[in-house]
């Protein structure tokens, strides 16, 4: 897939909506980049395009570490807090993983031996206060 590039929120959460219909119903997606690089804006948008939940009813799962959004239609998955595989393992994820869902994970680069080897990478590149860089790979 090719890289997008968005000007400002809202624009990002546009492009959301569009890789919502372009991700599978059923896989997992990573969410990549640094801290406050866009990562939950992106999500909102995916969120929404899925129909899951209007983009202001998203927010970062960090301290929740997993919200579900739409019955179960959309799983957002937050890994920042959490510094050991056991911690990681401990959430369940496989079991996410099962269901007939898209799972979105951010940071969860950082564990990449708990993730499914098919899935799609999705790196936000900061590349000015407003403007991302966005860019979809599936492996």
């Amino acid at each position: 897939m090719p890289k997008y590039r968005t000007a400002s929120e809202e624009e990002t959460i546009a492009l959301g909506e569009r890789l919502a219909r372009e991700l599978p119903s059923r896989g997992v997606a990573l969410l990549i980049g640094n801290l406050g690089a866009g990562k939950t804006t992106l999500a909102k948008g995916i969120v929404s395009g899925r129909g899951a939940a209007p983009p202001e009813d998203v927010s970062s799962p960090t301290f929740t570490l997993i919200h579900e959004y739409g019955g179960g239609l959309v799983y957002h998955v937050d890994l920042y807090r959490l510094d050991e595989e056991r911690e990681v393992a401990s959430l369940g994820l496989e079991e996410l993983f099962d269901r007939d869902a898209l799972v979105l994970i951010e940071w969860g680069e950082r564990f990449p031996q708990l993730m499914p080897p098919e899935r799609y990478e999705i790196r936000i590149r900061t590349v000015s206060d407003e403007e991302r860089e966005i860019e979809v790979t599936a492996t």
